[in-house]
């Protein structure tokens, strides 16, 4: 039988860090593969691989895939709000730096708290959620205002489509929680969006006229595979289970490594230039996820 803890032991933190490797990783994966393959088509085969293997767990969990339970509509929507969230976190790293790309992207923990406060109910923003918002709000300024010093401008491109990643991937969890979604099985969650995406990214990627695959070289087969398998699939389904067996604020508060994790790998693995000023965004906006999702003190009365 299954044990709710109360705190995170050794073993979830131990996960949690993990995790948040993997996906600081993703942005260094995706940057190496699209020498091969184009990027918003390199997001629908990702989906693609992911879909199929969640689809094949969930028949083998025996979790009801088409029961009509109300998410249809909701999940749908989420499935576009997805969708969109790739198409520009992809597109923007083709102009951008995966070192820059993973600090606006995890700007949506932010979004996530403004849009709960307006449509979850008991979800109000506290004292200190407002100033880790603040602290986000500065980083993103600084990290703007260091893209305006770079010697191509191009990059504030990739710069802005990451943010509008960022900002959609935080309206799709408010959706989440405000709507039937809340409900329903967490992997039916993610089924909905993997694919929506699986089928509207492949269709974008030839409305945009991109070329499409251009060389599958066993790095870039590798990448997809580390995108589709470990992350979209595995990472996730890792995810949920904490999610089941840990306090979710408790979780969420260490999401913090995962822009430190991803400008290190950008640096380290792309030879990516990493200034002062981007350093201190990045150290604004994790600490701005830190302060947000921290667990609020609970007073003895």
């Amino acid at each position: 039988m299954n044990r709710r803890r109360t705190h995170l032991d050794t073993l979830a933190i131990s996960v949690l860090a993990f995790l948040c490797l993997l996906w600081g990783i993703q942005q260094v994966s995706i940057k190496v593969a699209n020498v091969g393959v184009s990027p918003i088509l390199q997001g629908g085969i990702r989906s693609a691989i992911a879909t199929v293997l969640l689809w094949l767990w969930m028949v083998a969990r025996g979790v009801k895939i088409f029961e009509r339970d109300g998410s249809l509509v909701a999940g749908l929507v989420c499935g576009l709000l997805f969708s969109g969230e790739f198409l520009f976190i992809y597109w923007g790293l083709a102009y951008t730096t995966a070192s820059r790309s993973v600090v606006f992207i995890y700007v949506s923990p932010f979004v996530v708290a403004i849009g709960a406060h307006f449509f979850v109910k008991g979800e109000t923003l506290r004292g200190m959620q407002v100033i880790g918002l603040l602290c986000a709000f500065i980083g993103i300024i600084v990290a703007f205002a260091d893209g305006l010093g770079l010697p191509s401008k191009t990059m504030l491109i990739g710069d802005a489509m990451a943010l509008m990643g960022a900002f959609l991937w935080g309206a799709t969890t408010v959706v989440i929680k405000a709507t039937t979604l809340a409900r329903i099985a967490p992997s039916k969650n993610l089924l909905y969006q993997l694919a929506a995406s699986a089928l509207l990214l492949p269709a974008l990627s030839i409305m945009m006229g991109e070329p499409g695959i251009i060389d599958l070289s066993p790095l870039v087969i590798g990448c997809l595979l580390y995108q589709g398998v470990v992350v979209a699939f595995a990472s996730y389904l890792a995810w949920y289970w904490l999610i089941a067996h840990y306090p979710a604020a408790s979780l969420a508060s260490f999401t913090f490594l995962t822009p430190l994790f991803g400008m290190l790998a950008g640096g380290i693995l792309l030879d990516e230039r990493i200034t002062a000023l981007l350093s201190l965004a990045m150290l604004l906006v994790a600490a701005g996820i830190y302060l947000v999702n921290r667990p609020a003190r609970v007073s003895n009365a």
